[in-house]
């Protein structure tokens, strides 16, 4: 741990009081900042959803505002775990020789283990205040699930959890972790549901997506009374509660004296990637800065690095309207990498918009290469990384191997979003040698591409 951060700093002067509102300091992202697009006229599917989010949360992320004050219920329950630490891999940077200082902030301090917490008890809270009584969410890895169960037995609400099934196969545990929290969880797709009939009459081995399950909580939303959809990342407010992270991130680097030339996070729509880089982009833009920031996603599931500009829906089957993003399609189907949480189709429109302006970068790696970055961590830095924070590691040791080259000092921060205690079958297979790359192929791409809504904007090609 940085010690000299902690010792100047109390937890109440580390832990924000307010989320920072990227919108005051971005121009020209209008698209990001209409949360919902308008479905077209005569478009299939299974019909409209009402309005899931409460207004009080909807006007925060959609205005000019630059810090929203976080409620106090909500910074209660943060500082039982914030601030989190932030820690210098003395050494990873030994073993890799490099002259790069290598830092990370450790987000997987909390019951959930994952930095999912910041946003679910924000969302619980604001859901309880609307008079929501029962809340239901699509889940990936399961990290989302997990940490929305939690919130909403803190908050006394009902929980539903629709999690993808090649993940409730691998991930057990996170499965477990839920129930233990009052949730139901349920196999995704599943036949008890419209979305997930059509999704297994297409293919009845599928892995799931994000995408599917969310199309199946929007379904179990509109049928139970005073149940509400909640998202765990790509809604400006999610990234909004993120940001938490970063800004605890900057005050623990002005109190050591040193600041990061590359700040970098794991991407599957974007929540964690936008907790630390975001407000590292503020004082980019407010002191002149050189400060670079690099999305990292899987090469399964590459919706940055080779998808398109577009207007597109969240879930499979098109029943939600539409947000402007970095996609490969509502329909596509990621092969069954074990980081789940990063096989959405979609970037968060701010996200995306960042992107199409050229202020942030992406890579894409596969899952060898990533689970050999996770390993070589656990072992020089002894945390376990989770899959999805195992490719910020790809990236950030991608950097320092750079530098290296290069000859020349620079400080790289990533997001270790979790930890990987609960996905040591993955590593199992790792070390058997029985892991395998499972890139999605061109082909996929654009077939799945091929299913754009036809509102798609001329000119709007993959960068």
């Amino acid at each position: 741990m940085v010690n000299s951060a902690e010792a100047s700093l109390t937890a109440e002067e580390i832990v924000p009081t307010h989320w920072y509102n990227v919108l005051s300091d971005l121009t020209g992202v209008e698209d990001a900042a209409k949360l919902r697009q308008a479905r077209p006229e005569g478009r299939e599917g299974g019909g409209t959803v009402t309005p899931q989010i409460p207004l009080s949360m909807y006007r925060q992320s959609m205005g000019q505002e630059r810090f929203v004050e976080i409620p106090q219920p909500v910074r209660e329950e943060y500082l039982r775990w914030r601030p989190t630490p932030l820690h210098r891999a003395r050494r990873l940077e030994r073993l890799l020789d490099t002259p790069a200082r290598i830092y990370y902030k450790y987000e997987g301090t909390n019951t959930t283990g994952s930095h999912k917490l910041n946003t679910a008890l924000a969302q619980a809270y604001y859901y309880k205040q609307a008079g929501i009584t029962s809340l239901t969410t699509g889940t990936g890895a399961g990290q989302w699930g997990s940490a929305l169960a939690v919130a909403c037995r803190i908050f006394g609400l009902e929980c539903t959890v629709y999690m993808c099934r090649v993940s409730y196969e691998q991930k057990p545990y996170r499965r477990i972790m839920m129930e233990m929290n009052g949730a139901k969880v349920i196999s995704s797709p599943n036949e008890n549901s419209e979305a997930g009939r059509a999704a297994l009459a297409r293919d009845p081995n599928t892995d799931g997506s994000l995408s599917i399950a969310n199309a199946e909580a929007f379904e179990h939303a509109r049928q139970v009374e005073r149940c509400n959809l909640s998202v765990g990342s790509g809604e400006n407010h999610v990234l909004l509660h993120q940001t938490v992270i970063g800004q605890e991130a900057v005050r623990q680097f002005r109190a050591i004296g040193d600041f990061p030339d590359v700040v970098i996070g794991s991407v599957g729509a974007g929540s964690n990637f936008s907790g630390i880089t975001l407000p590292f982009f503020h004082e980019k833009v407010r002191e002149g800065l050189e400060t670079r920031f690099v999305a990292v996603e899987p090469e399964a599931c590459p919706k940055l690095t080779k998808g398109r500009y577009a207007w597109d829906y969240n879930d499979y089957t098109g029943i939600t309207p539409m947000t402007k993003m970095y996609t490969l399609g509502h329909t596509f189907v990621s092969p069954g990498i074990h980081a789940g949480g990063l096989r959405y189709h979609g970037a968060a429109p701010l996200v995306s918009a960042m992107y199409h302006q050229k202020l942030i970068e992406a890579v894409a790696y596969p899952q060898r290469p990533v689970f050999e970055a996770g390993l070589t961590f656990a072992n020089e830095e002894g945390i376990i990384p989770a899959p999805e924070s195992a490719h910020a590691i790809r990236g950030a040791i991608e950097e320092a191997l750079l530098a290296k080259k290069e000859g020349r000092e620079k400080a790289i921060l990533f997001n270790l979003s979790g930890h990987g205690l609960l996905d040591l079958s993955a590593y199992q297979q790792f070390l058997s040698g029985n892991m395998t790359d499972m890139g999605a192929s061109d082909e996929l791409i654009a077939s799945s591409l091929g299913r754009l809504p036809a509102m798609d904007e001329p000119g709007a090609a993959a960068r």
